[in-house]
């Protein structure tokens, strides 16, 4: 029976999903009788300040939004920007006879559904609709089959909410006191920043060693072709028995690991090479073996974004945000999922498309099942996949750009799935001969052919280092046999030295995360977005490089919460939430060991602590006692020679000598450096540079010093004032200050070019009407202004010299919109594989940009003109392009909701700021109450709303 025959029978049904794009694709499959509608994701959550909190709560649950004293209850609110769409729901629901919810099927969509349940306190028969792809028969079948709520994984979702909230107000204030205002910490965000801090920390050791070796280039003696060629390149393998020493048989310290192994440095391997001239060479073996690889399993959440990162250049995020709009539209299955495993009709439609694009041969006689190799995966999905019983092929789609792109690679991993083993043969050639100095020799070369190439005709998988072999390079030895003796052509002498171990990409970070069992595959994009935005890594190319920021925000959680970033305690607490998730643990007794400490027993117990039985402090007690922790000295990192690099609440700097002596030195670290960057020979020539400040002279007006500095956002020049000067309050005063043109340096400025910048804004003069018009240096560079209205200057020297006449002539002519005069690019990257047009990186506005002429994205932290690369450059676009157009939001509305809320609820307020005045004498006596709360407020926007993990 159909929907639409259903519904006539039974009266009108309210459909409700996360996503106003779901909702409208669904809307087509169900037709008249259904109302669809989107709640736009989480209608309500947990208090993102203390304002928000009903006025009946107090102390600690405030704060918190959690009221760790009763069973850690969590206080929910609805969102502000959800009343209006909550209101919407409930008049739909009135004219509704049955409700189903409909939102995704997996922890955070079962826990969205039971808060609409809670929230809308339906009276109308109830039901939860699940699917996981958006097809006309996936969705009938979903009303026709709906289930009940899964309170199970209701429970998994606000016991991770809670503790990520517990987390994230707790800990991220102990680093806003001790490091730098406004910095988060995260259950899973901490832990993936210190693996970053880490791989940085390994290459600021790391010390390279240098070797050498051996390449032969051997005759056969026969006439060869491009399939079976006459020589035969191969590289020394061993001398007298010893194997020679390659990068992998040194360690980070560029030590060799073993005695055997023989390390050649240049003058060995010359002279080694010289011996070899007149040695007659033969084959001393040849070995064949069989060779066989597989299918690649179907994506998952995780396999998914290293592939689009490796073969696309997309971030993490921007995979999630367009395999979302695929998800949505109907082209693709539920893209969260940490299930390989496809059903028999996704099977029957890869297996058809087997044999009508590659024929029956390369399709398997049974078909071919895979196995989850995920810890605790999360709910029974499919793997992703093309929806329906009939794959669509990329070109019948329609679809174009980074959709196109993305739902091409989904199709042909799928495909390729489902389709025979390629094999061939690999082939080993050992040669040998006698040195002129009597020494033995062996050089080894290796070969493959693909006799058979199976799935690899489909889709072949990517590699993270780009030197690796791919699964379908064939390299083709001559046919030779054992004792057949062989001339060698040229014998060339090779260096090599070992490199630092590679920097995180977003695509490793998310394998290293999925192996070490930390987080959720479906959330591993947030986390990296989060510690990008956190400023606690940038991006330069596609390495993810840790800022010093998050250098020392990693040392103190080690120090101080080692507990909370190690790596096995994470993974344990992951297996913890999935046993609370199977109904095998129960979160609040789990809760309470985590939060207030307790002796362990076993099972959550023991994970919760350490498992030895032992009373172990909780989290409360861990940021309680604050006065162990030194703020400088965990922002403290000796660089050599007795410089120090410090994090201040300004940037990265650093100073050899004590403060206040004639030995202090001081100079800014650029926040763009890599840390491994930061070498003593590096900070000598920093300390060496001019300090910036230098004294001009005194200005004959007021008889103060000026001086120019060298400031975080360039060069200016400044007044001192005199001691004793106010600077807060009804009196203060400020000291005149003036940036630098981009002409002049702190080394060249005069007094009276000070003087002159100080000068500014200068009063032209005024229109006929008495509007002033003044002239100003700005970020931009010299413009007028009049009111609201602003003119560009085309030179900085018109500040000081342009008449009224001359500004009103600029006025009256139309004001120019757009581009001027097009500037030629600043670098070239070459074509964008979506576009098919050519990228380029201009300088605008904003700072350097890439465009192809269509999408503009601005260059990041870490990117530079110089050396970003077009994988770099195709990367951004991809995720400005996975963003979509800007959305334009209303100036006025939220101005005037925050009106009616100071009106409604004074009193809130009122108890809101003498709550966190307590809370405050008792963390830090000398901070105000008032400036408490204000912290406190900002804790809730810094650790976020939405669930970590």
């Amino acid at each position: 029976m159909s929907p639409t025959s259903e519904t006539a029978q039974g009266g009108r049904r309210l459909v409700i999903v996360e996503s106003p794009a779901k909702a409208k694709t669904i809307k087509g499959y169900l037709g008249p009788g259904y109302v669809v509608e989107a709640s736009v994701g989480h209608i309500r959550d947990l208090p993102s300040g203390a304002a928000e909190v009903p006025e009946k709560y107090t102390g600690e649950v405030r704060r918190l939004g959690v009221d760790v004293e009763h069973d850690f209850a969590p206080i929910y609110v609805i969102n502000a920007d959800k009343k209006a769409q909550v209101k919407k729901l409930r008049d739909l629901m009135k004219d509704s006879d049955e409700l189903f919810l409909a939102t995704d099927e997996d922890r955070e969509g079962e826990a969205i559904a039971w808060h609409l349940q809670e929230v809308l306190k339906p009276k109308i028969p109830v039901k939860r609709m699940v699917f996981h792809e958006i097809t006309k028969d996936a969705i009938r079948e979903a009303v026709a089959n709906p289930r009940e709520l899964n309170k199970k994984l209701v429970d998994a979702q606000e016991t991770r909410r809670i503790l990520d909230r517990l987390y994230g107000y707790e800990v991220s204030p102990v680093l806003w006191k001790k490091v730098m205002p406004k910095l988060s910490a995260g259950r899973v965000q901490s832990v993936a920043t210190r693996l970053i801090v880490e791989r940085e920390r390994e290459r600021i050791a790391f010390r390279s060693a240098e070797y050498w070796d051996l390449t032969g280039t051997f005759a056969t003696g026969r006439p060869g072709d491009s399939s079976d060629p006459s020589v035969l390149v191969a590289r020394l393998q061993t001398v007298d028995g010893r194997r020679v020493a390659q990068g992998r048989d040194f360690d980070s310290l560029g030590q060799l690991k073993s005695a055997n192994t023989l390390h050649l440095d240049e003058a060995n391997a010359r002279a080694l090479a010289a011996a070899l001239e007149t040695t007659r060479f033969s084959v001393r073996s040849v070995e064949s073996k069989p060779y066989r690889r597989s299918p690649y399993a179907p994506f998952r959440t995780t396999t998914l974004q290293q592939e689009a990162s490796r073969k696309l250049g997309f971030g993490a995020k921007a995979t999630m945000q367009v395999a979302q709009k695929l998800y949505e539209n109907g082209y693709i299955t539920y893209m969260r999922t940490d299930s390989t495993t496809l059903s028999e009709t996704a099977i029957g439609a890869a297996r058809a498309q087997v044999t009508q694009l590659y024929g029956a041969d390369y399709l398997p006689p049974q078909p071919r099942s895979y196995a989850g190799k995920v810890k605790n995966a999360q709910e029974a999905h499919e793997a992703i996949r093309p929806s329906g019983d009939r794959f669509r092929t990329p070109a019948e789609t329609g679809l174009t750009g980074d959709q196109f792109r993305l739902y091409e690679l989904i199709w042909k991993r799928t495909v390729a799935s489902q389709m025979k083993d390629a094999t061939g043969n690999s082939v080993t050639v050992k040669i040998g001969g006698a040195s002129a100095d009597g020494r033995d020799v062996d050089f080894s070369a290796s070969g493959k052919t693909i006799t058979f190439h199976g799935f690899l005709k489909a889709y072949v998988e990517g590699a993270d280092d780009p030197n690796a072999e791919l699964d379908d390079r064939e390299r083709r030895l001559p046919q030779v046999s054992e004792g057949d003796p062989l001339a060698a052509d040229e014998i060339t002498v090779d260096g090599h030295a070992t490199k630092a171990p590679a920097r995180y990409t977003e695509a490793s970070l998310v394998k290293e995360l999925e192996e070490r069992e930390i987080g959720r595959p479906s959330t591993y994009a947030s986390i990296i977005g989060t510690i990008l935005d956190r400023g606690y890594v940038f991006k330069k190319g596609t390495a993810l490089v840790p800022s010093f920021l998050s250098f020392a925000v990693v040392n103190l959680l080690e120090k101080h919460f080692g507990r909370l970033v190690d790596y096995d305690f994470t993974a344990r607490m992951e297996d913890d939430l999935d046993r609370i998730a199977r109904g095998e643990a129960q979160s609040v007794p789990w809760l309470k060991r985590f939060y207030f400490g307790e002796g362990t027993h076993s099972g959550a117990a023991a994970d919760a602590g350490n498992g030895d039985g032992d009373h172990l402090g909780g989290l409360k007690e861990l940021v309680t006692d604050l006065g162990a922790i030194d703020a400088r000295e965990v922002s403290s990192f000796p660089v050599g020679d007795g410089i120090v690099l410090r994090v201040g609440r300004f940037g990265p700097y650093i100073e050899r000598g004590e403060k206040d002596t004639e030995e202090h030195q001081r100079a800014d670290v650029p926040t763009d450096m890599a840390p491994d960057e930061l070498t003593t020979e590096l900070a000598e020539a920093l300390l060496a540079e001019p300090s910036g400040d230098v004294e001009l002279g005194t200005d004959p007006q007021s008889g103060n010093p000026i001086v120019a500095k060298r400031g975080r956002y360039g060069p200016y020049v400044t007044e001192i004032l005199p001691d004793g000067t106010p600077k807060t309050g009804k009196n203060a005063v400020k000291p005149r200050t003036a940036s630098l043109f981009k002409s002049m340096s702190p080394e060249t400025v005069t007094l009276d070019d000070a003087l002159k910048l100080m000068s500014l804004p200068r009063v032209v003069g005024a229109d006929a009407e008495g509007v002033e018009i003044t002239a100003q240096n700005g970020r931009y560079g010299p413009y007028l202004k009049k009111g609201t209205d602003s003119r560009s200057l085309t030179a900085e020297e018109q500040l000081f010299t342009i008449t009224l006449e001359e500004a009103l002539a600029i006025y009256a002519q139309p004001k120019q919109r757009g581009r001027a005069a097009a500037k030629p690019p600043l670098k070239e990257l070459g074509e964008d594989p979506v576009s098919a047009k050519p990228v380029v990186v201009k300088d605008g506005r904003f700072g350097p940009y890439v465009t192809d002429g269509e999408t503009n994205a601005t260059l990041r932290s870490g990117d530079s003109v110089e050396e970003i690369t077009p994988e770099r450059g195709f990367e951004l676009l991809a995720e400005k392009r996975a963003k979509g157009p800007a959305k334009k939001t209303a100036k006025k509305a939220p101005a005037k909701k925050a009106a009616t809320a100071k009106k409604t609820a004074p009193a809130k307020k009122t108890a809101a700021k003498k709550t966190a005045a307590k809370t405050t004498t008792a963390a830090a006596k000398k901070t105000t109450a008032k400036k408490t709360t204000a912290k406190k407020t900002t804790a809730a926007k810094a650790t976020g709303s939405g669930s970590e993990d």
